[in-house]
């Protein structure tokens, strides 16, 4: 199995969140991808194949497929510009088409497709408050919470809260959450924290992947950036988002957007391979 390990969003070059990226000159059925992301073990492994003009990608977690990933993007990015050389590259996902430019010392920058967000039911709000042992008290009421994507049936919900305390001490009921997830068509459970006009603290739970939590989580970045420019947030528009902290995988997210409702999101960061 030649798959590259790479982590994307290192900080420093350290942490990151690792990602998979296979090149193949056909791509594989879902069964073979499935069992190779089960193998590799991370949250999400690329798997690529040389399109046209561009490349077809298609990401798979351990336990299903995913429509739009944003690290391992950022990863596969960091790849192709390794292989081929600094450059802008049409991908080809399986419901849009986004692109990913590589850039020098191991770095990406990928181009989210368009973005939207929609009020969360309040009782199943609520359900999940239940599940990682919170309540409205929690939240802040500046930011309400709402589903948020990220194109390509990317589903997030967007929960920020109060303090930074209640965010380190993150836990939830694996099970019933993942349940929850399923319900709804969640990819992560986005938590966050907002310190400033242009730095946001997260953690994401990925139940519904089978991942306890993921350490960087690029399409969510996109997603929050629609979020917040939908709500009119009086905050900058290149932010960064530092995640994976209170992991020990600390990971940083540069995100731009435009004004523009809908618009896609620039999301950038750091590669490193990881040596095992």
């Amino acid at each position: 199995m030649n798959v590259l390990k790479l982590a994307a969003f290192s900080s420093n070059g350290q942490g990151g969140n690792p990602a998979g990226v296979a090149f193949y000159d056909e791509m594989p059925t879902a069964e073979e991808m499935m069992r190779i992301a089960k193998e590799v073990g991370y949250s999400e492994t690329a798997f690529l194949v040389k399109q046209n003009d561009g490349w077809r990608v298609r990401y798979f977690a351990p336990e299903l497929e995913v429509p739009f990933c944003g690290h391992a993007t950022i990863a596969l990015g960091a790849a192709l510009g390794e292989r081929f050389g600094e450059n802008t590259y049409k991908l080809f996902l399986n419901d849009s088409e986004i692109s990913v430019r590589a850039e020098k010392g191991m770095k990406a920058t990928l181009q989210s497709p368009p973005t939207k967000s929609e009020d969360a039911p309040k009782e199943y709000v609520e359900k999940i408050l239940a599940g990682f042992g919170l309540s409205n008290e929690d939240l802040n009421p500046a930011f309400p919470v709402k589903f948020a994507y990220a194109g390509a049936g990317a589903k997030f919900l967007i929960m920020v809260l109060k303090n930074r305390k209640t965010l380190a001490n993150m836990k939830y009921e694996f099970d019933l959450v993942k349940s929850l997830m399923a319900e709804q068509a969640v990819i992560t459970i986005d938590l966050l924290w907002n310190e400033s006009d242009s730095v946001f603290h997260s953690r994401n739970a990925f139940a519904s992947g089978g991942v306890y939590e993921d350490p960087a989580t690029g399409a969510a970045a996109a997603a929050l950036a629609g979020y917040l420019r939908d709500i009119n947030w009086n905050g900058k528009n290149e932010f960064t988002i530092l995640q994976g902290e209170d992991m020990g995988m600390p990971s940083r997210l540069n995100v731009k957007f435009t004004s523009t409702k809908g618009e896609s999101v620039e999301v950038s960061g750091e590669v490193r391979h990881i040596s095992e």
